[in-house]
């Protein structure tokens, strides 16, 4: 506004000698290549997320491209192969730990074994299981007797009755170690009730191992 000058009280005007600054622009204007990044990994991720959602309504079972069966199903059947294979029987290796067990036989053992002086009495009946152990590992161990069970047919377990098993075998059974590469022949009597079926014996090379599992018919 220009001064008039037939008023002295109308301040005169100030006029800048700079120019007045150019519009501010918005964000999006001031970031260009970020917004065009922005707008990018957005579209990735709806990409992405619609991808692996038209995928999850295939079947698990479908075979891919190349026709590999999936691995899941690789797994599945090695565990019905596992399943079906046979348990070992009279006369079969089974290994458990260190040990490799062959059971070689099973026999009544009556009510009574040893000496009539030394006699030791059943309380039902007595199973007499012989065993050959055969130490596969690289040291000398023990055979712990004790951890040796028998299994009737309802999964009833039951212990091996040492005093008549050092009747039948000398009491250093217990105590011998049997070296790699070796084998020793035992037999374990269990006393077990009058007319017990005994389907299986369950075999370990220690008494902290998992064991392995022997048909006994």
């Amino acid at each position: 506004m220009n001064r008039n000058p037939s008023d002295p009280h109308q301040p005169e005007s100030f006029v800048s000698p700079y120019p007045p600054p150019a519009p501010r622009k918005n964000w999006f204007a001031r970031h260009k290549v970020l917004s065009v990044l922005g707008g990018l990994v957005l579209l990735i991720v709806v990409i992405s997320v619609a991808t692996s959602g038209g995928g999850s309504t295939d079947s698990p079972d479908a075979a891919p491209a190349g026709g590999t069966a999936p691995a899941s199903a690789g797994a599945s059947a090695t565990s019905a192969e596992s399943a079906a294979a046979p348990r070992p029987g009279i006369g079969a290796p089974a290994r458990d730990g260190k040990f490799e067990f062959v059971v070689r036989g099973v026999r009544p053992g009556g009510t009574s074994i040893g000496p009539d002086f030394m006699a030791e009495r059943a309380q039902g009946e007595f199973l007499l299981v012989d065993l050959t152990v055969r130490n596969v590992g690289d040291k000398a161990q023990s055979l712990d007797i004790s951890s040796q069970k028998v299994l009737s047919a309802q999964g009833t377990e039951y212990s091996p009755n040492t005093a008549a098993t050092i009747q039948v075998d000398d009491a250093a059974v217990f105590y011998e170690q049997i070296n790699p590469g070796n084998a020793l022949q035992v037999t374990v009597v269990y006393d077990l009730p009058a007319g017990t079926d005994a389907t299986q014996i369950e075999l370990h090379d220690s008494v902290f191992s998992g064991g392995v599992t022997v048909d006994l018919r």
